[in-house]
């Protein structure tokens, strides 16, 4: 599987940012997606994932209310929703995918993930 993220950019404070996944590979329907993100010097961190569903996410508590993860079976495709952006989400983002389903309760780790795009630079300054 390979992923392809797309839809970072540079906005202001408030602002909203869609990001996008693509995924190549047979096994996306049936695996978990999910979101991180590393801003600059610090450790790379969870902000979203989605189970094969559809139905069931989790969220870190810093984006919980704001962030929103979908997925589009048939696109091979999971995204973020960002609305009221703020100044700390400011980072590169990374889909990862793992082929099998997991419980929501181990998503948040990134070693559950076996595969990993190349990132989407989101920048929030006014």
């Amino acid at each position: 599987v390979q992923l392809q993220a797309s839809g970072g950019g540079v906005v202001q404070p408030g602002d909203s940012l869609r990001l996008s996944c693509a995924a190549s590979g047979r096994s996306f329907s049936r695996g978990v997606m999910g979101w991180f993100r590393q801003a600059p010097g610090k450790e790379r961190e969870f902000v979203a994932a989605i189970r094969r569903s559809g139905t069931s996410t989790v969220y870190a508590d810093s984006v919980k209310g704001r962030f929103t993860i979908s997925r589009d079976n048939a696109r091979n495709t999971v995204f973020l929703q960002m609305s009221g952006l703020k100044p700390e989400d400011t980072a590169i983002y990374y889909c990862a995918g793992r082929s099998a389903d997991l419980v929501l309760s181990a998503l948040r780790a990134e070693e559950q993930y076996e595969y990993w795009g190349q990132g989407t630079q989101v920048t929030v300054s006014s």
